[in-house]
């Protein structure tokens, strides 16, 4: 069982930058850099949306949702089993709750679909006032 804790969220402006963590622990067994991870997000009355994939090992290979893409950044710092995203130039319609995932040995072909993540965080919540 791997469990994953988001933190980082609070309010913030409109232009603002926020940091979201995901700390994974009880790795069941992998090291956590055998995990790809990804973040999703579920604003009020809307389904979950992705936003960032990140690879396993080095996290050299991103995605990233149209959305949030050049001002989002996701990265990784396996020493810690921890996965980041940094979030530039916010807008109110990133107010949401945030999520992590954990997918083990994944290649990020579907890294859209949420069923293909073995793990998942309780999320942080993430609001933008204008």
């Amino acid at each position: 069982q791997v469990q994953l804790v988001e933190s980082g969220g609070g309010s913030v402006q409109t232009g603002g930058s926020l940091r979201l963590s995901c700390a994974a622990s009880a790795t069941s067994g992998q090291s956590f850099s055998m995990y790809a991870m990804a973040w999703f997000r579920q604003a009020p009355g809307q389904e979950r949306e992705g936003v960032a994939w990140i690879s396993s090992l080095e996290g050299s290979t991103t995605f990233y949702s149209d959305s949030v893409k050049g001002r989002f950044t996701s990265s990784r710092g396996n020493h810690m089993n921890a996965v980041f995203l940094k979030m530039n130039k916010v807008k109110p319609e990133d107010t949401a709750i945030y999520y992590c995932a954990a997918d083990l040995f994944a290649d990020g072909s579907k890294w859209l679909r949420e069923d293909e993540y073995d793990y998942w965080g309780q999320g942080t919540q993430v609001t933008v006032s204008t």
